[in-house]
């Protein structure tokens, strides 16, 4: 399987960055390409909405609050509700092929985040899969530290023969990420707890963000084995004809 690892570096164009998730996708849809990884770490602060955030009354103000704080406002490729991250932060899109629509849904949610909470152990984390109480983006699925503080959030989205599955995970800055949450939440009127956000550094000081990054990598490796390789020049172009979807204008 593709390795791509990095940010695109394009002027930090982070409708790009997540464009390029979805045209990822779409590749595989089309019967293009085979299944890829794709690792990064942003190059600048975004609030990364769903679908479903951009129909509420208080999008407009929760896309504004974003702004106030200095994060770039995106909608996301899978679904979900919003999340925040920093440039101390990992993505991760993993997309496949799938012969029968919706077919291995549960499979991968279960599976990935057995994948992450065993990489979090190994760096001495207390690591659990589940929701904990006012997480952002609630999911059964997410992966948190003592069942206390969300550290890793995953979202899926499905098309006609492929299949996307992203995780965020939060290396540093929750102290960052709590108040500006708490603000596009409130204009969201969704339920949030600030208490619920953590952080890799939190629960394990001095931790090399490098060396977790890489764990990840071997973890993924170990499962399906990847093979490094450049972003594709026809990856870049379909993700910019599809980065329009995914910039906000509110």
């Amino acid at each position: 399987m593709e390795l791509l690892r990095g940010a695109l570096g394009v002027g930090g164009d982070q409708a790009l960055e997540v464009a390029t998730a979805h045209a990822m996708l779409r590749r595989i849809s089309a019967g293009e390409t085979g299944a890829a990884l794709r690792i990064y770490r942003p190059e600048a602060r975004v609030v990364a909405f769903g679908r479903r955030d951009s129909l509420l009354p208080g999008f407009p103000d929760a896309v504004a609050a974003a702004r106030d704080a200095g994060f770039t406002p995106v909608l996301r490729a899978p679904g979900g509700r919003a999340v925040a991250y920093t440039e101390n932060s990992l993505v991760v899109d993993h997309t496949g092929p799938d012969p029968g629509r919706l077919a291995g849904l549960e499979e991968r949610f279960v599976g990935y985040a057995e994948l992450w909470s065993g990489v979090l152990a190994q760096h001495g984390i207390d690591a659990q899969v589940g929701a904990v109480p006012g997480e952002y983006c609630p999911g059964a699925h997410s992966v948190n530290a003592r069942g206390q503080v969300k550290l890793v959030g995953t979202a899926q989205r499905m098309v006609r023969g492929a299949w996307l599955f992203s995780a965020v995970a939060i290396l540093d800055d929750a102290d960052v990420l709590r108040p500006l949450l708490t603000e596009v939440y409130r204009a969201l009127d969704l339920p949030f707890d600030d208490d619920s956000v953590g952080s890799i550094a939190d629960e394990v000081p001095g931790r090399s963000l490098n060396g977790f990054e890489d764990s990840v990598i071997a973890a993924y490796d170990q499962c399906f084995g990847l093979d490094p390789a450049a972003l594709p020049e026809e990856l870049l172009t379909r993700a910019k004809a599809l980065a329009e979807d995914h910039r906000v204008t509110a």
